[in-house]
């Protein structure tokens, strides 16, 4: 695969934060870029906005453009920088636009249920 793509996300699919859901949604997609992990990003309103804190980090992807960065902020701690958005997208890359992505990591569970 030389291109991006970006198709719906089969299933439910949730993320989870220092016992917190966060996210659960029928509507994610799935952006798979030739190297790199698939990533899964979902509509903001499937996403509980007063766990993310917009945060001030930006940086570019010549594929898709210009993210913007959320920490997530849970009752025990706030993790930096663990979500991000592309809120103007470049062409090929609009189906994402109004989605967040999240890193999972020690704290953050992504997961289909």
């Amino acid at each position: 695969m030389t291109e991006m793509s970006i198709r719906a996300a089969a299933g439910i699919w949730t993320v989870r934060a220092g016992g917190a859901v966060l996210v659960e949604s029928r509507n994610a997609l799935v952006l798979s870029e030739a190297g790199h992990t698939d990533v899964i990003y979902f509509p903001r309103e499937d996403i509980a906005m007063a766990f993310l804190d917009r945060t001030d980090h930006a940086t570019s992807c010549p594929k898709k453009g210009e993210a913007n960065y959320f920490s997530i902020v849970t009752k025990s701690q706030t993790l930096q920088n663990a979500a991000w958005s592309y809120e103007a997208p470049l062409p090929g890359a609009e189906p994402i636009a109004g989605h967040i992505a999240f890193y999972a990591t020690d704290f953050v569970t992504i997961e289909q249920i």
